[in-house]
C-alpha cells in the first residue's frame, strides 16, 4: 500500500501525419539537443535546460511526466512524483510503488525542496505556478533544471507540434536529461512498430468518431490538433470536431446530433468518468438517440492513454482493439 510523503512526514513535475513515420529527435521544433561527456544541456519552450550530468534526483509533477521516465527505466532517479490522473499504467506500477509520493495533486515549494531534486518535470506549465512549486526561474536560481511537455509550453507561440515524430523527441530529451538514451532509442522503435501496425489495419474503416473528455452542458471534445486527433487518423477514423482547432476545446451537441458518429471515445479519468459520460449520454432526450449510444459503441480509454507521451500509442492500440470488438 502506497505511503502518502506529507509535508509533516518529510525531514527539514491540426496535425498531419503519413504513414511511414520518421521519429526523431530533429524533428521537434522546441527541443534540440546537445551532450558533451557527461554535462546535459537542450532547449525546452524555449529554455535552455542545463545539467552538469543526467539526473540523480529528480521529482516528476505529472503523471505523463512520470510515466515518461519510468517508462525509460529511470525510476531509480525518482525522489519525488505528484498528481495522478487515474492509474500507473501496470507495467510500471512496480517501479512506481519505489518513489515517495509528495502529494495527491501539486506538491508546495517547500515540498519539492526538501526531496532536494536536480530536475523537476511537469506536463502542464501550472506545475510552475507560484501557487504550485514556483516558476521554473525561481528554481534555476537555486541550481534546479526543470522541463515542461513541449506540446504545453506556456509560451504557446514556442510549442512543438503534437505528432508522433514530436512525442518521439520527447522521449529521447527524457533520455538524454537521465542519461537513458539507448532506452529512449528503444522506446521509439518500439512506437513506431506498433503505430505502423495501427495504420495499416485502419480498424475504424472510415468510421465517424467523437473523442468525449469531459462535461455535460458544453462538451469538451477532442480536436484537430492533439493525441486524440493522432490516434484517430491512426485507426483510420474520421473526426466529428476535425474543424475544431486545438488538441481538446468545447464542442456542441448540435454539431454531434448532426454527425450521428458510429463510435464515441470516452476518457476514463478521476475527475469525469466513462461511466457518467454514459450515464448522461444514455439518459438525455436527444442523445440517447444517437446512432453509437443505441448500439453500445463505447471506446474507454483512461485520460493517460490520451495525451502525447509514451501511452499515446497504448491507447492507439487500445481503440484499434475495441473497434474490432463493436459491430458495424
Amino acid at each position: 500500500m502506497r505511503t502518502l510523503i506529507t509535508r509533516r512526514a518529510l525531514p527539514a513535475l491540426a496535425v498531419s501525419f503519413v504513414t511511414a513515420v520518421t521519429l526523431t529527435a530533429c524533428g521537434d521544433n522546441s527541443s534540440t539537443t546537445e551532450q558533451s561527456a557527461s554535462a546535459v544541456t537542450l532547449t525546452n519552450c524555449g529554455r535552455t535546460v542545463t545539467l552538469t550530468e543526467p539526473a540523480s534526483r529528480a521529482v516528476t509533477l505529472n503523471q505523463g511526466a512520470t510515466e515518461t521516465a519510468l517508462s525509460l527505466g529511470a525510476g531509480p532517479q525518482l525522489v519525488g512524483t505528484a498528481y495522478l490522473d487515474d492509474t500507473i499504467a501496470p507495467q510500471w506500477q512496480q517501479a512506481y510503488r519505489q518513489i515517495p509520493v509528495l502529494a495527491e495533486k501539486f506538491p508546495s515549494r517547500e515540498q519539492v525542496l526538501e526531496a532536494r531534486p536536480d530536475l523537476v518535470l511537469a506536463s502542464y506549465p501550472s506545475a510552475f505556478d507560484d501557487k504550485a512549486v514556483g516558476s521554473q526561474d525561481s528554481l534555476a536560481r537555486l541550481g534546479i533544471a526543470s522541463y515542461v511537455d513541449p506540446f504545453a509550453c506556456a509560451d504557446k507561440s514556442k510549442r512543438a507540434p503534437v505528432a508522433w515524430d514530436t512525442i518521439g523527441a520527447e522521449i529521447r530529451d527524457y533520455g538524454t536529461m537521465f542519461g537513458r538514451t539507448a532506452e529512449a532509442d528503444s522506446q521509439v522503435a518500439q512506437l513506431r512498430t506498433t503505430l505502423a501496425g495501427i495504420e495499416s489495419a485502419k480498424p475504424a474503416d472510415g468510421r465517424t468518431i467523437l473523442w468525449y473528455d469531459s462535461n455535460t452542458d458544453v462538451p469538451y471534445v477532442g480536436g484537430n490538433a492533439g493525441g486524440p486527433q493522432l490516434i484517430i487518423d491512426a485507426v483510420g477514423g474520421r473526426n466529428v470536431f476535425a474543424g475544431l482547432d486545438g488538441a481538446w476545446a468545447d464542442g456542441n451537441w448540435e454539431t454531434v446530433l448532426e454527425a450521428d458518429p458510429d463510435v464515441i471515445v470516452l476518457a476514463d479519468a478521476s475527475w469525469d468518468t466513462a461511466e457518467a459520460k454514459k450515464q448522461y449520454l444514455r439518459g438525455d432526450p436527444a442523445l440517447r438517440d444517437l446512432k453509437a449510444v443505441r448500439d453500445g459503441a463505447f471506446v474507454v480509454l483512461p485520460f493517460s492513454e490520451t495525451t502525447p507521451g509514451p501511452r499515446l500509442i497504448d491507447g492507439a492500440a487500445s481503440v484499434a482493439k475495441q473497434l474490432g470488438g463493436l459491430r458495424g
